[in-house]
């Protein structure tokens, strides 16, 4: 199992996602970083992530071998982080075979209906159980 999470500007979402999820997972699950500069890689592999890769051909290869996807929703939304979320990003993760746990925030102009003034911890903690339940029920 391969758990990929994707981030770009300084990676604290990345960060606070990676922290959560590790503690949870079974022993032989693969927690990997992405992201889409060099700042927001270093930051998640501080956090505990096992190897890490940057930039767009790293997400395009993450969409394309990892099991769950975990990410801030901008990932999926072309131009969003300031312009760094490419077009082409964004299609690859919203196309990959991966499950994606996307943790809704309102700083890329998208409000996801229902999440309510969520704080991000609870958001990121929720994300976390998920990926750890997916990662716990392919062991079976």
């Amino acid at each position: 199992m391969t758990i990929i999470v994707i981030d770009g500007q300084g990676g604290g979402i990345g960060r606070a996602l990676i922290s959560a999820t590790l503690p949870l997972l079974p022993e032989k699950t693969q927690l990997y970083a992405v992201g889409t500069n060099a700042m927001a890689t270093a930051t998640m592999l501080k956090a505990g992530a096992q190897r890490g890769a940057t930039g767009e051909n790293a997400v395009r290869w993450a969409a394309e071998h990892a099991d769950v996807i975990m990410a801030p929703i901008a990932l999926v939304l072309k131009d969003s982080m300031m312009g760094e979320i490419t077009g082409e990003m964004a299609a690859c993760v919203g196309a990959s075979r991966a499950r994606r746990i996307l943790v809704p925030t309102e700083r890329c102009g998208t409000h996801v209906a229902g999440v309510g003034g969520a704080s991000l911890q609870s958001l990121v903690d929720d994300a976390a159980r998920q990926a750890a339940a997916f990662a716990k029920s392919a062991e079976i």
